[in-house]
């Protein structure tokens, strides 16, 4: 009792729960006090993290530059956008569209393109290593010899002034930028292509009969009847087929040898050199390895009459068939067709159509510049069409045994099978 007396008297106490209160309420100030001096003490350590975090970044951002080629206010000044190229080259003495890393005695067309876009100041150095780092794509690969009038190609670069000017300066005479336009972000040339026209030109004495003199071959001129006869021919292959005869390696109930053919004709007869040629044209959805050079071969080879027509329709059976494969010094990439990318966004007010009106002048001096006169020349000096038309007789267009010519020359086409047309 003696002890609960005091405590009750200052609970009763007004003064005394005043004091008490004053009490712990400087006693809670205190405490804060104390707690924030505690704080601002530990803020030091943390603002030199953040600056040991920041200058790390730097050097990191330092370095990234330095990797790039120290490309750094280049790239403020003309930021990375996705465009085409529209590409004009003539073949001869290349291996190929498509580049091959490792295999630089191999040069290809796109080595030279990505040697010229590094010196023009268009793609960081590292770029060249790594295409995908620019989102490259070709819209075609083209065999080895193989020329193109319509290439296009699409990739990130830096737009900077005259970009098709300096890019031209650093190619041959034979590779040619002829335009560019903006496209959308994610376009890709191969995978946004609708079809593609490839051309061919050719002596017209590949559709002499078989006992012709080719010694004489600059005098022939081809027949009316013929011609007309070539195009029959040409126009069985209009429509959707099973084409596993006319590449390497692909079996019959392979889904992808099925291909889209929508034109095939040959044009009429001109004289170059003293020499009468022809320019036959395909259009197709797409094409694979061979496939065009082995579809005019075996019409030549009815032509010639080495082979009967029914011939054709065999071959997309599920049977091997013998069919030979005509040179590929005149064949040219003529153009690309974009139909559903230019319905979708040709007239949207922000991208342009990919058609290249305005380039035609400029494609079909090319033409006549660099691929006509060496397909001519090529073709008067060595006589390719001439040489493999003297191979013939050796194909067994009755056959559909396995051991046929086709697979006596399959080592001949697998090495060249990096260079698929589509």
């Amino acid at each position: 009792m003696l002890k609960i007396r005091p405590l009750l008297s200052a609970l009763t106490n007004p003064r005394l729960l005043t004091f008490k209160r004053y009490d712990c309420v400087c006693k809670s100030l205190c405490t804060m006090s104390e707690g924030s001096v505690d704080t601002s003490t530990t803020k030091p350590p943390k603002r030199l993290n953040e600056e040991h975090e920041d200058s790390a970044k730097m050097v990191h951002a330092a370095k990234r530059s330095k990797s790039e080629g120290g490309h750094t206010e280049d790239e403020k000044k003309y930021p990375k956008k996705k465009v085409v190229l529209l590409m004009a080259y003539s073949g001869k003495g290349y291996y190929g569209m498509q580049r091959n890393p490792g295999t630089s005695q191999f040069r290809t067309i796109e080595d030279d393109l990505v040697t010229s876009l590094i010196k023009s100041g268009c793609i960081p150095e590292n770029h060249g290593d790594d295409m995908k780092k620019m989102s490259f794509q070709r819209c075609a690969r083209t065999d080895k010899g193989v020329s193109a009038a319509g290439q296009v190609v699409s990739l990130k670069l830096w737009l900077i002034d005259n970009v098709i000017d300096k890019i031209n300066e650093h190619l041959p005479p034979q590779i040619r930028v002829l335009g560019l336009k903006r496209v959308t972000q994610g376009f890709n040339s191969k995978n946004s292509c609708d079809a593609r026209t490839y051309c061919y030109m050719l002596p017209t004495v590949a559709f002499s009969p078989k006992d012709y003199d080719t010694q004489n071959s600059a005098v022939f001129r081809l027949e009316p009847e013929t011609l007309q006869r070539v195009n029959r021919l040409f126009t069985l292959y209009k429509g959707t087929h099973n084409f596993h005869n006319f590449t390497s390696q692909k079996a019959p109930q392979d889904p992808s040898a099925r291909r889209y053919i929508t034109e095939m004709s040959c044009g009429e007869p001109f004289i170059r050199s003293d020499a009468e040629f022809a320019v036959i044209t395909v259009r197709g959805q797409s094409f694979m390895l061979h496939q065009i050079r082995k579809m005019i071969g075996l019409v030549i080879a009815i032509i010639k009459g080495y082979a009967k027509e029914e011939v054709i329709e065999r071959s997309w059976g599920q049977q091997k068939v013998d069919v030979p494969k005509a040179p590929g010094l005149g064949l040219v990439l003529e153009r690309v067709h974009f139909d559903r990318y230019n319905k979708r966004f040709g007239g949207d007010g922000l991208h342009e159509c990919l058609e290249w009106d305005n380039e035609e002048e400029a494609i079909k001096a090319f033409k006549e510049a660099h691929i006509y006169p060496t397909i001519v020349e090529t073709e008067c000096q060595e006589r390719s069409m001439v040489s493999w038309m003297a191979t013939l007789p050796i194909h067994d267009f009755e056959a559909t045994a396995t051991e046929t010519q086709e697979n006596k020359d399959q080592k001949r086409d697998n090495e060249d099978e990096g260079n698929e047309s589509d």
